[in-house]
């Protein structure tokens, strides 16, 4: 496998990572106990963290990364495995 390509689907493992680790680990101002900026949405975070954030993002990713190119290499789930709906046999 190319090293572009290598680049290209962990950067897509990344950009899925992203939504899995969003929601956890946030409090709003209600859950913290601070108050609220007039106008501010209910549901804005208190104190958003971005280094932790991209942290776990990058280690949820690699971790998923290395899964699927350990897959790649060793051939354990092929795409023959997972068609389930097979064209009727001649």
């Amino acid at each position: 496998m190319r090293w572009t390509s290598i680049l290209a689907i962990y950067l897509l493992f990344w950009a899925m990572s992203v939504f899995f680790v969003l929601p956890f680990g946030v409090r709003t101002h209600d859950e913290a106990g601070v108050e609220k900026v007039p106008g501010q949405a209910d549901s804005a975070p208190a104190n958003f963290r971005v280094g932790r954030f991209v942290m776990r993002t990058t280690i949820l990713s690699a971790v998923l990364f290395g899964l699927y190119y350990a897959n790649y290499v060793n051939g354990w789930i092929t795409a023959d495995d997972v068609a389930f709906i097979r064209p009727p046999a001649d």
